[in-house]
């Protein structure tokens, strides 16, 4: 009988990890997507207005070259 018990535990105990794991599937909503997309925009932005002055730089360079 208790040989029966272990079974249906262990049993019992995949059956809800496989459960868990079902439910919480990383399915990204689309509002969350949307602003990574944003977010990664931004990142783009500030990163050519910061590279603006050094960009001036090199077409000077450029030019009397």
């Amino acid at each position: 009988m208790r040989c029966f018990s272990l079974k249906f535990l262990t049993l019992f105990f995949v059956a809800l990890l496989f459960a868990t794991q079902v439910v919480s599937s990383p399915v990204p909503e689309p509002k969350k997507f949307f602003k990574r997309i944003e977010k990664i925009g931004r990142n783009v932005r500030d990163g050519l207005i910061k590279a603006g002055p050094a960009i001036d730089v090199v077409k000077s360079v450029k030019t009397l070259g």
